[in-house]
């Protein structure tokens, strides 16, 4: 009989779980978003201006630790490397609509050259895309450092300096 509870509180147990699991999957539309979110850390890496200046919206603005800009000034920025956007982990993604609206929230740490030198710090980037003619246009993106620690291993001592 003992067996028998212990079973059942055990399947009662992995049910919930599974039905968290299930509740907290994206749905197409924010798995839309998420990856065209991962796409963008790559095309910024990589220094694509061209498909960057696609996605962004020609009224967006960026707000870095050092400031705040436009569209133009922020590919100017990428282009000549005065950012070097290197790699972005991404620990968490989560999408909020508001009709054409989408605002994601990432968690990352970003290991990026500012000034010649290489740093790593942890963010909470939020990035506003609006759908307009059946394509997505990023509004803003925006960095705020967070008070965690780094979470990515590296064997670069430099990552570990924090800007």
């Amino acid at each position: 009989m003992k067996g028998i509870l212990i079973t059942l509180c055990f399947l009662a147990m992995t049910s919930q779980w599974s039905k968290a699991q299930q509740t907290n999957s994206p749905t197409p539309q924010e798995q839309e978003l998420i990856n065209l979110s991962k796409q963008k850390w790559i095309w910024m890496a990589d220094k694509n201006v061209d498909t960057l200046a696609a996605l962004f919206d020609d009224k967006a603005v960026f707000v870095h630790m050092g400031g705040s800009w436009g569209k133009s000034n922020e590919l100017d920025v990428i282009k000549s490397g005065n950012i070097w956007y290197k790699k972005a982990q991404v620990y968490s993604a989560s999408v909020n609509f508001f009709g054409n609206t989408a605002i994601l929230l990432n968690d990352i740490d970003l290991v990026a050259v500012v000034g010649g030198r290489e740093v790593t710090n942890p963010f909470m980037v939020t990035e506003v895309y609006v759908k307009e003619d059946g394509r997505w246009r990023m509004g803003s993106l925006t960095f705020s450092h967070l008070l965690r620690p780094v979470k990515m291993n590296s064997n670069n001592d430099n990552q570990k300096n924090q800007q």
